[in-house]
């Protein structure tokens, strides 16, 4: 008897499932705490990060690259903009993000730090682990881009 979808023959599946979920969890709170003393989140971070990408870039096309809400690109904009991280340049009926000498330098400041950071969760791991799951993790990447990219309107980013 099926129960709510969670069964023998899926059963590892979603298992690794909620392991992936909340190694991602415990990473987003673990990198917040390691960000708190440059003011910023993990979310903000990502904003940045996407700004410093893809700058000047419109805040739509910000919200495509992160998959959130306008709303919510709006109010980080508005946090960071506040913060003087990245600028708004009006162009005809178009606002264009782009970041701030004071936001490069953060990003060039934090970059290292969080990089090192974030590779230390994996320090368990040895060279031959490590590989496998990068590998494992980029097939399952390449599989659900090719399933999301088949929903309007989302763009997805490949390495």
């Amino acid at each position: 008897m099926k129960q709510l979808g969670f069964h023998q023959e899926n059963r590892l599946a979603m298992l690794s499932w909620i392991r992936i979920t909340r190694f991602q969890q415990i990473g987003s709170h673990l990198s917040n705490e390691f960000l708190q003393p440059f003011c910023i989140t993990v979310a903000q971070f990502d904003v940045l990060i996407q700004v410093f990408a893809h700058q000047p870039l419109s805040q739509q096309e910000l919200a495509e690259y992160l998959s959130i809400s306008g709303g919510g690109v709006s109010h980080m904009v508005k946090r960071l903009e506040k913060l003087g991280l990245i600028v708004r340049k009006q162009d005809w009926k178009v606002k264009y993000i782009s970041l701030t000498d004071k936001g490069q330098a953060l990003l060039e400041e934090i970059i290292p730090l969080l990089s090192d950071f974030q590779t230390s969760m994996f320090d368990v791991l040895d060279e031959q682990e490590l590989q496998q799951l990068y590998k494992t993790m980029r097939k399952l990447h390449q599989y659900n881009v090719k399933k999301k990219s088949a929903t309007p309107g989302v763009i997805v980013e490949e390495e």
